[in-house]
């Protein structure tokens, strides 16, 4: 079995919808593919009709978190989307995205770049708008060549010149609603230092005894000497380990299947959630 636990569409920061994402996820040679589009399962729905025949689902979100100043992302998988207190503060933290970019919009103004706000929702189209689109408009306007390059202190990065702070829960506080919701709760890549500051060990040890179920290992942001040590951490502190893709479209350079997940992982995963189940493939329109 080929499992990838971690992607994205348009109804956040990816360039597919969902309906392609999961055509493209059967095409690739996929069994299960996870669609865990940032703060929202807007696209649930639209994926579930679409499910080609052989093709699995799991349903999901990538919660924005922040620990001790610390950006940090939670996978919640197989959750009641409808659970009252996870779904309120989800909201809460999509809520807070629209005037988050129009503020690093205009902290961009004043560097002299001549982004508008018209030109990210349009980038946006109707998903949950975040960095990666005020990213792509600086791509548009020739500021730098790549998505990835406008992640740096110049522009966009965590504390960067253009950078606003959002909403983002306590991971402590996420685990609780995942748990309370009935999901399984893995932490993103958690020593992606490309990306910023990045969390402890120590706080890894203390996110596993709250219920922290798994963390990302095989991912793109890290390299095999991370990956060696997440493992050892991952064995130490009893946690579960998968491996994902991040797959954005054409958006990243990242590409579906391009780390999957141990089916031996992916059961016990499935086996721990009770808020939903996967779906399998009816061969969608």
């Amino acid at each position: 079995m080929r499992i990838d636990l971690h992607t994205h569409s348009t109804a956040s920061d990816g360039t597919d919808t969902p309906a392609q994402l999961v055509r493209k996820a059967a095409a690739t040679g996929l069994d299960v593919v996870a669609l865990t589009d940032h703060d929202t399962t807007r696209g649930h729905a639209e994926a579930v009709a679409a499910l080609p025949e052989g093709l699995t689902l799991v349903t999901g979100a990538e919660l924005s978190c922040r620990l001790d100043g610390v950006s940090m992302h939670m996978l919640a998988y197989l959750f009641d989307p409808e659970e009252p207190a996870l779904l309120a503060e989800r909201e809460l933290v999509r809520d807070d995205r629209v005037p988050r970019a129009r503020a690093m919009v205009a902290k961009l103004n004043e560097l002299g770049v001549p982004v508008t706000w018209e030109q990210v929702a349009g980038i946006a189209g109707g998903g949950s708008v975040g960095r990666p689109h005020v990213a792509t408009a600086l791509v548009e306007l020739g500021v730098v060549p790549t998505v990835n390059d406008a992640f740096t202190q110049d522009w966009l990065a965590d504390s960067g010149r253009a950078h606003v702070e959002k909403h983002e829960t306590d991971p402590f506080e996420a685990l609780r609603l995942i748990k309370g919701a009935g999901g399984v709760a893995v932490f993103a890549h958690p020593a992606a230092a490309k990306r910023g500051r990045t969390v402890s060990e120590t706080a890894i040890a203390d996110l596993a005894a709250a219920g922290l179920d798994g963390i990302e290992v095989d991912h793109m942001d890290h390299d095999a000497r991370t990956r060696t040590r997440l493992r050892g951490t991952a064995k130490e502190l009893g946690l579960l380990v998968t491996g994902s893709s991040d797959y954005h479209g054409s958006r990243k350079t990242c590409v579906l299947g391009e780390y999957t997940t141990d089916p031996e992982v992916y059961g016990e995963i499935t086996r721990r959630a009770f808020g939903a189940f996967p779906v399998p493939g009816a061969g969608g329109a």
